[in-house]
């Protein structure tokens, strides 16, 4: 029985991307126990997945899970994050041991010199070249996400008024340069008119808040009020998906929902695209390519380093809601 760890520290949405790899791993190699290994406040993420044998957590000093990690034995690790912490971890375990390309100088030309050689290809797909010596072959049924049973079902966590119907704004990201920008979102949700759900964390809660006084009883604002797996949960059931650049973009690919994702400093040529190989059909991408100092970083910034903000600011609203108006009628 050939054991697996595959190794990928966070965050939401590079976690997610990598369940096509656990898939076929488990479902592939024949007789296959792949562990997952990943830091402590992501274990949400992949503790539902029925493709991993164990998951093993970390809080970041690594002190906590190497020892025990030893025990095991593996035949293989299969290192999806690629940095100073799993060459450690490879270093400490002397197995073999697979990687794959983060096109690290391709991405600082196209940041930093506006030259794009990076390759027209998926980071799933990338991931995938990891294990493709193990004669794993994309079985194009695209991502997983998994809730437990104990999550509550929309009936019970919504308004009445969202029962027969929504669709999910996800308004929060990591940095402030990938967020639409309140005023944009109101005037969206105003021209859609339809129940819609807010979506993100305890962060961004007041942004939410905001374009519900603007919008009034269409919009339910849930930041804040939702684990991880409740608002899933929500984007899972909910006829469209408008979201930044974000990991929750990935969970509602997972749920093969109508998306239209928002790219302010970022840009898909990065190989971050909600990944639905089996209706792209359902994806539409928002962004001002006009702009010319976009990408100003494969990350994101606090404020726009020009001060102007145009990557968010030129996105045609009239265009993106024209587009959700017909997902919305589908």
């Amino acid at each position: 029985m050939p054991k697996y760890l595959v190794i990928r520290f966070s965050s939401i949405g590079d976690i997610v991307l990598t369940s096509p790899v656990v898939r076929m791993l488990k479902k592939q190699v024949p007789n296959a126990e792949v562990h997952f290994l990943t830091k402590k406040n992501f274990e949400s993420v992949v503790k539902n997945n029925p493709n991993i044998d164990k998951v093993w957590t970390t809080d970041g000093s690594l002190k906590d899970v190497l020892p025990d990690l030893k025990k095991e034995q593996f035949d293989e690790i299969i290192d999806l994050h690629a940095n100073l912490r799993t060459w450690r971890i490879k270093s400490k375990l002397k197995v073999k041991s697979t990687s794959f390309n983060k096109l690290n100088f391709e991405k600082w030309l196209l940041v930093n010199l506006k030259i794009n050689r990076l390759p027209a290809i998926h980071i799933v797909n990338r991931y995938l070249k990891a294990v493709e010596h193990l004669r794993i072959i994309n079985d194009g049924e695209g991502l997983d996400f998994f809730i437990d049973n104990s999550i509550k079902s929309n009936q019970e966590i919504l308004p009445a008024l969202f029962t027969n119907g929504y669709w999910t704004a996800v308004i929060g990201a990591n940095h402030a340069t990938k967020r639409f920008p309140a005023a944009k979102w109101i005037e969206a949700i105003k021209a859609i008119n339809s129940p819609v759900v807010i979506v993100g964390d305890k962060n961004d809660f007041a942004a939410g808040q905001e374009i519900a006084d603007a919008c009034g009883t269409i919009v339910f604002n849930a930041c804040g009020q939702f684990s991880l797996l409740q608002s899933a949960a929500v984007v899972s059931k909910a006829k469209l998906v408008i979201t930044n650049d974000t990991g929750v973009m990935h969970i509602a690919s997972a749920y093969n929902r109508n998306i239209i994702s928002i790219w302010g400093n970022t840009v898909p040529a990065f190989g971050m695209t909600p990944y639905m190989p089996s209706n792209y059909a359902n994806s539409f991408i928002a962004e001002a390519k006009e702009v010319g100092c976009r990408p100003c970083s494969k990350i994101g910034f606090a404020k726009c380093p020009k001060g102007h903000f145009d990557c968010m600011n030129k996105i045609s609203v009239s265009e993106l809601t024209e587009v959700a108006i017909r997902f919305l009628n589908k």
